[in-house]
């Protein structure tokens, strides 16, 4: 497995009012409101979250665990992927955020545990100034890491501006590949986390997301070109969050690769064994997390390179 491709350590933050988030509905088709009391909801997200960090603790890999606060409520804090990154540099860089109450989610309290693990890291302000000027860039849901090669891919998203998919490349050095992906309402896909997933030596996309032949040509062969071994999936398996996968390894080297239940069973057969020659798979059953938070599995997971 490539250096530094995957970690096998993770932040999740725990959370403590979780739920279903209007001002975040408008550009994620993939939440819907549930049936559920906003009580049973947070409570079953809970226990959601709560068996997805024994089951990756079992299979030795390291889990830091932040208590949400219970005050402001953030009923998306569970995705703490959005607002921060990591890297090995020491780097954090934060992140400017779409909605005002994720906003929040940039607590003092994770970058601080961080700090206790991890010698001094160089905090990067990469929000100041441009949330107000309607500019975003939610962390590695606006983007896909190909850490090894040092190249971003980003669908341009409200979420996701192309001025500051420029601005990260050149602060971090990476190159950069921007592209419109459509869900199947031809509706922005909001995250590009959510149609590719990229691994060690394999990468998981829908390219009948992308409408553009030249965009889709493009992807195509720079992912070849990297030698990542392409699995493509459906626009519906887009949907049952089949994109949301995050390869990671744990303490022994083992290469893991986390997925919902969810999007395990929208796999075929033969999708599965091909996955199966890169990463032992770990799946989590995380349905209402999923239905009103619009996110998966791969957007609980802060991955730690520090």
């Amino acid at each position: 497995m490539h250096r530094n491709a995957c970690t096998d350590t993770l932040l999740m933050v725990r959370p403590a009012h979780f739920g279903y988030n209007p001002d975040t509905a408008a550009s994620n088709a993939f939440q819907h409101q549930g049936s559920n009391s906003p009580e049973i909801t947070a409570q079953k997200a809970q226990e959601e979250f709560d068996q997805c960090v024994a089951l990756l603790r079992q299979n030795n890999v390291n889990v830091h665990v932040v208590q949400d606060s219970d005050q402001p409520v953030k009923t998306d804090a569970v995705f703490p992927n959005n607002w921060f990154s990591t890297h090995p540099s020491g780097k954090i860089v934060l992140y400017p955020m779409l909605s005002p109450n994720r906003r929040l989610e940039r607590t003092p309290a994770v970058i601080d545990r961080l700090k206790s693990f991890y010698a001094q890291p160089d905090v990067i302000d990469f929000f100041s100034g441009r949330e107000a000027q309607g500019m975003y860039l939610e962390g590695t849901g606006s983007m896909v890491l190909d850490r090894t090669h040092r190249m971003a891919y980003a669908c341009r998203s409200a979420r996701t501006h192309p001025e500051l998919v420029k601005a990260w490349g050149q602060l971090t050095g990476y190159q950069m590949i921007l592209f419109d992906a459509v869900d199947g309402h031809g509706q922005a896909i909001y995250h590009t986390n959510v149609m590719m997933g990229i691994g060690a030596n394999f990468a998981v996309v829908c390219l009948d997301s992308i409408p553009d032949p030249v965009q889709r040509k493009q992807i195509t062969e720079s992912l070849v070109s990297t030698q990542h071994k392409i699995v493509e999936i459906t626009s519906e398996q887009v949907n049952a969050f089949a994109g949301n996968m995050l390869h990671i390894k744990n303490t022994q080297g083992e290469s893991l690769l986390a997925m919902s239940q969810r999007a395990y069973n929208s796999l075929t057969a033969a999708q599965i064994q091909q996955l199966e020659t890169f990463a032992r798979i770990l799946s989590f059953p995380l349905d209402v997390i999923e239905e009103c938070g619009g996110g998966s599995i791969r957007c609980m997971m802060a991955e730690i390179f520090l």
